[in-house]
């Protein structure tokens, strides 16, 4: 039986291959969702992929991650420079956390410097396009393998 691991998007990430392609590429979200599962497979996951534009949404899919401790790879968007929200689920969780971005965030403008994820999360990954979901999910199963892996 494999792992079950979420990989979370937030506002926008399923505009991808069509947003500002010159910052984060022309490959698509399908792209983006197809990498993953391979990915997680290789690495003896079922990896879900979900995106919303809705942080409610995204609150409610982290509260169910907690409940069944189940390991995130999170790409929270714009919402993780101020959900405080989303930050007060994800304190909750019980499985490994770690938070991607495609693009380096501490180049970019001043107010994506501040993430309130981080703080609550194994680990950042940034800049590196869709390879950090890939970087990310490995780094899950390096937390799931290391003693101490339960939050």
């Amino acid at each position: 039986m494999s792992t079950r691991v979420l990989v979370l998007n937030g506002p926008n990430l399923g505009r991808l291959g069509k947003r500002e392609p010159g910052l984060y590429g022309t490959a698509t979200y399908a792209d983006l969702v197809a990498l993953c599962e391979s990915s997680g497979k290789e690495l003896g996951f079922d990896v879900e992929v979900r995106q919303s534009e809705y942080e409610g949404e995204l609150v409610t899919w982290v509260h169910g991650a907690c409940d069944d401790s189940v390991p995130i790879v999170l790409n929270a968007g714009a919402l993780t420079h101020y959900s405080y929200a989303l930050m007060d689920a994800l304190k909750m969780r019980t499985a490994p956390l770690v938070e991607v971005h495609i693009s380096n965030i501490g180049a970019r403008e001043g107010f994506r410097h501040e993430s309130v994820i981080t703080p609550v999360a194994d680990g950042i990954i940034a800049g590196f396009g869709f390879d950090g979901y890939v970087l990310g999910l490995r780094a899950v199963a390096g937390l799931l393998s290391s003693p101490g892996a339960e939050r």
